[in-house]
């Protein structure tokens, strides 16, 4: 997404070994037997940044297990293979849910080296909902319009309020979609894709995901494994622990990234002034949230304001520099103008984050279990907070309209899978958004896959971010598909790119490709 609303990748209280094989949903028959895309019709659309681009659309049932009945609209882009060689579609996917794709087409296509980018059609897509398909979601316009209640409920007022809200939500996705909700979850997205890959007339397809693409990407790998040719995943959901808990074991990794911040922050208290202890740096942080609780910034950043505008770093140190920044004017000279700034670029939210955002819940809602008795809630989520007060609260209400939400929940799916060709898996040891576990358990579920670790990395999405150890595995795979293979529960290990500098002028400090790819990315996704 644009600024700030993704996707924290949640989860279902659903052990491994609960996992339904192929769902019902899954297996029942759709487009893959019966229904055929017609052939995309390109056009020329490229940008300024992308100037190769060609965009087109394809029609798929809304169902299907009904390819006959209703249609939908998927928006698609291309940059066109220009080598002799041709190694088919590359299908990929920023996360989510609820991530537009066109324009990362383009970014991956200049980011490859061009030997191998030159190889295949690069393939953007917005899934369904989202985006420039047809019709796209926007269940509460505004809904994340400052300010809102405090996220941490220490009252029962609070508590109400943050309730209402939430339920407000449900009702008027259930008021204005309700007839598509059903339609919207992973399962459909990777027929989708499926159809996609006839439309573009090939045999098979390659594809490259990040955060819950990976996820989807897994997803359409279990029911399609026969047009799979290559799979890249980047940030890997752990498939087994979709969607509640995954939130839950979240807020402890957004917890440890965000006291990283404070580590790195008292690392360059020459700049700062904020001290050279972590410990007691956030501590003020937290009464600079207690603050703004009272007295918001601008009458725009109050407590929940301010954490959406620093959890996207806690999925990119590149934003490091530019909220410490904000937060030392702060508390050093009282100056709130940096503050509003930084949520204005990092934390506040456009109708596209509006569009995300209702494609987030309408799928997560729908993929798998949420507990409706709010007391479970509670209880799960104060526990969270006595260990990892940053984000818990904040996290639980960005997913509470899954407490209210009007479809029945599917069951995840397995994606234990022996039949794909070698897939390549990358993870960093300290990602927050998708923990460590989930790439480690990807890999043992993918038989033949290679898994590739950033040792110490803290970014969520890797590849293609300036880390060169993991861009040449990546350019190898996609070459000749070649995989790395180690010993024990990694294949290859790549040392983390060091972390960034503080500003010194009004120069950026992140990385262009970096910076780049994390506003394709979104947060919470």
């Amino acid at each position: 997404m644009r600024t700030r609303a993704a996707v924290l990748c949640g989860a279902a209280v659903v052990l491994a070994g609960s996992l339904t094989a192929v769902p019902a949903e899954a297996s029942a028959p759709h487009s893959a037997e019966t229904f055929r895309a017609a052939k995309p019709g390109w056009k020329k659309c490229g940008t300024t940044d992308y100037p190769m681009l060609q965009c087109a659309s394809v029609k798929v049932p809304l169902d299907h297990a009904n390819p006959r009945g209703p249609q939908i609209t998927l928006a698609l882009s291309r940059v066109p293979h220009t080598a002799e060689t041709f190694q088919g579609p590359l299908l990929v996917n920023p996360g989510g849910p609820g991530g537009d794709g066109l324009t990362l087409a383009g970014f991956v296509a200049t980011s490859l080296p061009k030997e191998v980018a030159a190889q295949y059609d690069i393939i953007g897509f917005d899934p369904r909902g989202v985006g420039e398909s047809r019709p796209a979601l926007d269940c509460r316009p505004g809904y994340f319009g400052p300010v809102r209640p405090d996220s941490v409920p220490s009252t029962p007022e609070v508590e109400r309020a943050n309730l209402a809200r939430a339920k407000s939500f449900a009702v008027s996705c259930t008021e204005k979609y309700g007839h598509l909700l059903p339609y919207i979850n992973t399962v459909s997205a990777a027929h989708d894709i499926e159809a996609i890959r006839q439309a573009l007339g090939a045999r098979k397809i390659n594809y490259f995901g990040y955060s819950y693409g990976t996820y989807l990407g897994a997803v359409y790998g279990r029911l399609y494994p026969q047009h799979v040719r290559r799979m890249v995943l980047d940030s890997i959901v752990d498939p087994t622990d979709v969607w509640y808990t995954a939130n839950l074991n979240q807020d402890h990794a957004f917890n440890d990234r965000h006291r990283a911040f404070m580590a790195w922050v008292a690392r360059h208290d020459e700049r700062y002034r904020l001290g050279t202890d972590p410990e007691k740096i956030e501590a003020t942080w937290y009464a600079m949230r207690a603050a703004l609780g009272k007295d918001p910034a601008g009458g725009k950043v109050g407590a929940a304001e301010l954490e959406d505008t620093f959890v996207p770093g806690t999925y990119y140190n590149g934003y490091w520099p530019y909220l410490a920044e904000a937060f030392a004017a702060y508390v050093n000279r009282r100056t709130t103008a940096p503050l509003v700034e930084v949520y204005k670029n990092f934390g506040a939210i456009d109708a596209a984050d509006d569009n995300s955002y209702s494609i987030y819940t309408s799928v997560q809602c729908r993929d798998a279990f949420w507990p409706r008795d709010w007391h479970q809630w509670r209880k799960d989520n104060w526990a969270a907070y006595e260990k990892a007060p940053f984000m818990t609260w904040n996290n639980a209400w960005y997913n509470a309209p899954c407490a209210f939400w009007p479809t029945d929940a599917a069951r995840p799916v397995s994606i234990a899978n022996g039949q794909l060709p070698p897939a390549l898996l990358f993870q960093a040891t300290n990602d927050a958004a998708t923990p460590y576990e989930g790439g480690a358990t990807v890999h043992d579920l993918l038989a033949r896959s290679s898994l590739v670790v950033e040792q110490g990395g803290g970014n969520h999405g890797i590849t293609l971010s300036g880390n060169a150890c993991l861009d040449k595995y990546l350019a190898t795979y996609l070459s000749d598909g070649t995989v790395p293979r180690g010993v024990g529960t990694r294949d290859a290990t790549c040392d983390a790119l060091p972390d960034p500098k503080p500003l010194t002028s009004k120069t950026a400090s992140m990385s262009a490709r970096g910076s780049t790819l994390h506003r394709l990315l979104g947060f919470r996704g």
